[in-house]
């Protein structure tokens, strides 16, 4: 049966009890994210899109004040103890939240929550596998997440009676659990390192903004924030066609919760069947270029269409296939971009990168396409195309650079 799961899963046996931890750790943290999203969704519909473009506004300040911070705990806390102090952090913030409900500081939060935590635990990620491991592996781990993200909205669903302090308490709880995953990942470490590397034990060190210069001084990170900017800015710009085609097309707001609910189960479910039999596959057949660029292609299709046909089916059939490419193809292949560069970068420039760029470009977004067609996103996707097949002859030409440095050895 092990050597069955070793084949099935593309791993080595000595990487399957980190494969778990990891699965289980992305499961935790986004089934306690997807039991609060159907309530943030249903109150943006709400607010309407003029208070959301002054919510990503504070979101992006939010984002600025965090990256010194977290630059400073990476100078001085190792590893294992850096990831259970930010996820801590977090689980304490649910539990006043419970105590102390505002919606608007919520709907912040949670999106500051979102792309921190998750950034935090793609960085660790980088850190724990090579590149090689990295193509092999990550669409396992995500699936991981989708199985979170499939049973956070049927948990939402079942306690939802309780009222929305239960919600926050569960989710806190699950995320609470994650610091276990965290000690085992940081033991298995230990006993494998990283190809070429010692293990990692040491606080990260450097300079609290570090991160930052390095993520604006590299061409190669350059790259990685304008293709990261070019996928937050269109779906800010979907988001708030969602915004207005939900409103009119489903008047009661119970109904909406419902509907975001159930796109997200149709979602992750067919996430989870992606990542776990075809992602490792295409990235062999395909190579980094055209995996990074096939959701740029059908973002360029889907806006063409949304602007054609602005209707609540165009909007859902879009919204599902782009939601799917994106979790189960874009994502993971995003994240080996940072299996390549040195140590430092995976924690404080992907940081940087994952929360200042992306929601610099949810702040930015939300006041343009406010006012812009969708068929202007549809150009904004074809730039995004352009730097997705750039990343990938960078991504090609290392490992074919380090296939021959490791040759001659």
């Amino acid at each position: 049966m092990r050597a069955r799961l070793c084949r099935w899963l593309r791993t080595e046996p000595h990487e399957l009890p980190a494969l778990g931890w990891a699965f289980a750790y992305f499961l935790l943290l986004l089934c306690s994210y997807y039991i609060l999203r159907p309530v943030r969704d249903a109150a943006a519909v709400e607010v309407g899109t003029q208070a959301l473009q002054r919510l990503f506004t504070v979101t992006f300040v939010a984002m600025l004040a965090l990256v010194p911070v977290f630059g400073w705990l990476c100078a001085r806390l190792p590893r294992a103890r850096l990831l259970p102090v930010v996820n801590g952090f977090f689980a304490l913030n649910l539990v006043a939240f419970a105590l102390f409900p505002e919606a608007k500081v919520f709907f912040v939060w949670l999106s500051v929550f979102n792309l921190f935590a998750v950034s935090v635990f793609w960085s660790l990620m980088s850190d724990l596998f090579d590149s090689a491991q990295a193509a092999r592996l990550y669409g396992s781990i995500a699936a991981g997440g989708s199985c979170g993200a499939i049973a956070g909205p049927l948990l939402a669903v079942g306690f939802s009676g309780l009222g929305s302090s239960s919600l926050l308490l569960v989710a806190a709880t699950l995320l609470a659990a994650t610091i276990v995953c965290i000690v085992m990942l940081a033991r298995w470490s230990r006993l494998h390192p990283r190809r070429g590397e010692a293990p990692q034990e040491a606080p990260i060190g450097g300079s609290v903004l570090a991160g930052v210069r390095a993520a604006l001084g590299s061409p190669f990170l350059l790259a990685i924030c304008g293709y990261l900017l070019c996928y937050t800015a269109l779906s800010t710009a979907l988001y708030f066609q969602q915004v207005e085609i939900v409103r009119e097309a489903v008047p009661d707001t119970a109904a909406r919760t419902q509907l975001f609910a159930t796109l997200d189960l149709v979602v992750n479910a067919s996430t989870l069947v992606m990542q776990l039999l075809a992602f490792s596959r295409l990235t062999a057949l395909l190579g980094p270029g055209w995996i990074l660029a096939l959701m740029p292609l059908v973002s360029v299709a889907g806006f063409v269409w949304l602007g054609a046909v602005p209707t609540l089916a165009v909007l859902i059939a879009f919204g599902v296939t782009r939601r799917v490419g994106e979790f189960a193809i874009s994502k993971p292949a995003r994240e080996t971009l940072f299996t390549i560069v040195p140590r430092e970068e995976r924690y404080k420039a992907k940081n940087f990168i994952d929360t200042v760029i992306y929601r610099g470009g949810d702040a930015l977004s939300g006041w343009i396409f406010a006012g812009l067609s969708v068929f202007f996103a549809a150009g904004v996707a074809l730039a995004w195309t352009s730097l997705a097949f750039f990343l990938g002859a960078k991504m090609r030409t290392w490992r074919h650079d380090n296939a021959k440095a490791g040759a001659s050895v």
